[in-house]
């Protein structure tokens, strides 16, 4: 099964401890999942996230088999 590039920015990537990392889930769900397993400060971060599959933004069981990217973006301070 192909890999996803996971992206983290701002808080998610402190949270983390990594700007990037690799999934091969299959779903958005699962890839939210799977990194709070690896990565159990990430958990209070996501719930507050926005993700982006390949540029465009994507939510709840949303397919990203294929996908090349996922960004994981925090909400930002100021304008």
């Amino acid at each position: 099964m192909a890999e996803v590039t996971v992206r983290l920015f701002a808080a998610a990537a402190e949270a983390a401890g990594t700007k990037e990392t690799t999934s091969s889930a299959s779903t958005l769900s699962a890839l939210r999942d799977e990194l709070v397993l690896e990565r159990p400060g990430l958990l209070a971060v996501l719930n507050r996230c926005t993700f982006l599959v390949d540029g465009l933004l994507a939510q709840g069981e949303q397919d990203i088999r294929g996908a090349g990217t996922v960004d994981v973006l925090p909400p930002f301070a100021g304008g």
